[in-house]
């Protein structure tokens, strides 16, 4: 999660490289953009106050650059700022966006710019909500919806190399973050975490097709694939930052995760302790933490306990794994 500081030792001392690098002279972008995308991106105008539709929009979704197409914020970082302009508080990954010391108009402001193409995109201040507390005011000429049917859930079922290297191998799940929410500080790292004392727990994030696995699924999975009835810990594992929980983003979710309990209870002779509560923030682990097994299978924790929980797992929910090549998984 970027905050104010990051906001600017990036203006600063150099942004981070982009993924890819997209240049075109002025000439060729006025044959790609309208009149007033070449006059807000190009020559870095500013849009007038409440002109577009775009604030009041909050559907699922992705927002692009509108010169090169590069993805730069999610529907689900977007708030009502009262300002006029479409407000974001994270971009969709740390490279996306280019920061620049801007001085106009008799004024200090950091300037914002796609950091694939450099496009104008607006300014961050450091006024917007908790936890990062940044506010990315666009203006809505420089960006376009994409439409994208993607959904996230966040568990938590012990360490998070565990429950990482389960849904990864489930069909619709696009991609699983480990990470650290529930606690009492911003940006705690697994050192902070292990000490029990900020309240976080290990948990993963799962960017999911609804159209290819459900909700209810992604429910079910998780509190088959791990002892959802032992209180703050999972084996070995004790302290809070190892409970069972399920964070919820909506009334329907929290519904969904209720129900889900309470139809799995039957499967467990002892009272299930799986806590259910609302989303605040995810923050994503260290990135060593990442990709875990798939990086580490032949070290001693993967194979003594990572390896039987997958084999218990496979063995489950076989119609909901991935296509994989015959041997491919242990």
């Amino acid at each position: 999660m970027l905050k104010w500081i990051d906001v600017i030792r990036f203006a600063s001392t150099g942004n981070p490289i982009p993924d890819k690098k997209v240049v075109k002279t002025n000439e060729e972008w006025h044959t790609l953009l309208t009149p007033e995308e070449f006059r807000i991106t190009r020559l870095k105008g500013t849009e007038r106050a409440h002109s577009s539709e775009m604030c009041s929009l909050f559907e699922p979704g992705k927002y692009a650059c509108v010169c090169c197409g590069t993805l730069l914020f999610d529907a689900n970082e977007k708030f009502e700022s009262g300002t006029g302009w479409p407000s974001f508080t994270q971009p969709v990954t740390e490279n996306a966006i280019a920061y620049h010391k801007d001085i106009s108009y008799g004024m200090v402001r950091v300037e914002t710019l796609c950091n694939t193409c450099d496009a104008h995109l607006g300014h961050v201040f450091p006024d917007g909500p908790g936890p990062g507390g940044l506010r990315y005011c666009m203006n809505a000429v420089a960006l376009k919806k994409v439409e994208s049917n993607e959904r996230k859930a966040t568990f938590g079922g012990g360490c998070f190399w565990c429950t990482e290297a389960v849904f990864n191998q489930l069909k619709g799940v696009t991609k699983v973050e480990s990470g650290y929410s529930g606690g009492k500080i911003a940006n705690p790292t697994y050192r902070e975490i292990c000490s029990g004392l900020t309240g976080h727990a290990e948990v993963i994030e799962v960017t999911y097709n609804p159209d290819e696995i459900t909700y209810d699924d992604l429910l079910r999975i998780h509190l088959s694939t791990h002892n959802p009835t032992t209180l703050n810990r999972q084996g070995a594992d004790v302290g809070t930052q190892y409970r069972s929980v399920i964070f919820y983003r909506d009334e329907a979710e929290k519904k969904a995760a209720e129900q889900a309990i309470a139809e799995i209870q039957s499967a467990y002779d002892e009272p299930i302790v799986t806590e259910v509560a609302p989303l605040e923030y995810f923050y994503k682990a260290e990135e060593y933490h990442q990709d875990y097994y798939s990086n580490n299978s032949e070290e001693g924790y993967c194979q003594v306990v990572i390896d039987p929980k997958l084999r218990k797992f496979r063995e489950l929910f076989k119609n909901k794994l991935k296509d994989t090549k015959e041997g491919e998984l242990k």
